[in-house]
């Protein structure tokens, strides 16, 4: 015996049956859109630097415009799918793929119009990818979050690549060497800092593990 009338016990699961579930974010939402977008930019960016073979200042212009949109939505559509709640599993796929696609085809295209020396590339691609894999690598035992470093480099790796884009010539020309200079610091210094956060995540779990 409970003491509780069989009613009322059977009252308490029916509303709990009854309880709306949490809400869950559909696919369709304005930070998946904005994703999206920056995914379909990637194929017309690409497209407006090759075109009449790729050093036009009016195509790059409008290039470095198709640029410039892909990596604004890349700032407001983490930000808007955390504050109101429309975090999806296809945002999180995604979001980092979109990220990584308009700033690698901007990098390949500009190496291989002789704009941007390949290793530049092959630093900033290579980190972006190390990163990814060591991200895999202590997932078990937790996150690793974004530093200050990796949002100051993302944010002087796209000023940089923007002013590439752009056909620029005298002191901003010369400008766009250093604040590439800057970007490159920037992606091997952060890219240092969370190395040495998932090995002390990844000791740190391994120790929790040992002595559970």
């Amino acid at each position: 015996m409970t003491g509780v009338p069989a009613s009322a016990a059977g009252g308490g699961r029916l509303a709990e049956s009854r309880r709306p579930a949490a809400r869950q974010a559909g696919v369709w939402n304005i930070a998946n859109i904005l994703t999206m977008i920056r995914l379909a930019l990637v194929p017309g960016f690409v497209a407006l630097m090759v075109v009449d073979g790729g050093h036009d200042p009016r195509w790059r212009a409008l290039a470095w415009a198709a640029f410039t949109i892909a990596m604004i939505t890349d700032l407001f559509d983490g930000e808007l799918a955390r504050r109101y709640d429309l975090v999806t599993d296809f945002g999180k796929i995604a979001d980092p793929i979109a990220d990584k696609a308009i700033m690698g085809a901007a990098l390949v295209c500009l190496s291989a119009l002789g704009d941007l020396p390949w290793w530049v590339t092959v630093v900033i691609i290579g980190r972006e990818l190390g990163i990814t894999l060591l991200r895999f690598w202590v997932i078990r035992y937790g996150v690793i979050p974004a530093s200050r470093g990796g949002k100051l480099k993302t944010l002087a790796q796209g000023v940089a690549v923007g002013m590439y884009i752009l056909a620029l010539t005298g002191p901003l020309a010369s400008l766009r060497w250093w604040v590439m200079a800057a970007a490159v610091v920037l992606t091997v210094g952060s890219a240092v800092e969370y190395v040495h956060q998932a090995v002390s995540l990844r000791r740190a779990g391994a120790v929790a593990e040992r002595s559970a």
